[in-house]
């Protein structure tokens, strides 16, 4: 049985609350960086991901143009990474090709360039880039430099971690600030860190005596697992559950909590209290958070 949250309590604003729905500590806009590319940059990504990359224009349909004149956000522009078979990413990627989330996929980044989310990517015409480089294959990989130098190629707003198993360079971190989230599969703060991953998080859980577990959304800084959490959403531990079993269940929660977050991200549904936690602005009541 799942107890679903966003927030560990609701919040009511005053009646006549800031408006403004960006990420940034509940000012007006937020910051729009300008970038130029030279020609190196261009002929690097024309390289690394081929012709993908020259036929994906994303220019909205004139459907899409309706649809948003009513809107006041445009569509968003997510980079996702993974490591493994991707069932976040494709979740995600359903959400935006449902019209659930206002926003479009528009790379898929890697470290293991044959995984399942990577061939997943290239079926349904995703650039595909891997970082970090591979040791063993030089030709492979992009810097950290590089990386970023993509991410801005593309017009990225926000970074997108799905069971990606590096760290995030600070290269990264700090070209996109407040932009970068991960989902883990426990309750952080606890169970979290390096080397707490995969059926290693549920083994915890369960060694522990932990009653419940289930998935987290943060915000990621330089560190593994310690950034601001933004949602998280109860799975409750059952006796003698094994490893697997809860896994199971808290990935069925992921699917569903991390689809939730980035609509509410692509909205511009969220915004910081004075004391640094992010909140997540009802749809349906704008002066509700959670």
């Amino acid at each position: 049985m799942a107890s679903r949250v966003l927030f560990s309590s609701q919040f009511i604003f005053p009646a006549n609350p800031p408006r403004e729905t960006s990420i940034s500590p509940f000012s007006p806009s937020r910051d729009v960086l300008s970038f130029s590319f030279q020609s190196p940059v261009d002929r690097f990504v024309a390289m690394r991901t081929g012709p993908l990359v020259r036929a994906a224009s994303f220019a909205p349909t004139a459907a899409e143009v309706d649809a948003s004149r009513d809107e006041p956000w445009s569509r968003k522009k997510l980079a996702v990474f993974v490591s493994g078979g991707g069932s976040n990413f494709k979740k995600i990627h359903e959400g935006c090709s449902s019209g659930l989330v206002k926003g479009d996929v528009v790379l898929l980044v890697t470290n293991k360039k044959d995984c399942g989310g990577a061939e997943f990517a290239r079926s349904n015409g995703i650039p595909v880039l891997v970082f970090p480089k591979q040791q063993r294959e030089s030709s492979d990989g992009l810097s950290p430099k590089e990386l970023v130098d993509v991410l801005n190629r593309y017009s990225v707003d926000f970074v997108l971690l799905a069971g990606y198993l590096k760290l995030i360079p600070v290269e990264l971190v700090q070209a996109f600030p407040k932009r970068i989230l991960n989902i883990h599969p426990a309750l952080l703060p606890a169970f979290g860190g390096k080397g707490l991953y995969g059926m290693r998080v549920h083994k915890a859980v369960l060694a522990s005596g932990a009653r419940y577990s289930g998935p987290t959304i943060h915000f990621v800084d330089e560190e593994y697992d310690t950034g601001r959490i933004l949602a998280q959403s109860a799975v409750r531990v059952i006796a003698n559950d094994t490893p697997e079993e809860l896994a199971q269940r808290v990935l069925h929660e992921e699917h569903k909590l991390y689809v939730e977050v980035v609509a509410a991200i692509c909205e511009e549904r969220i915004q910081w209290r004075e004391d640094g936690v992010p909140l997540i602005q009802s749809k349906e009541n704008p002066h509700e958070y959670y």
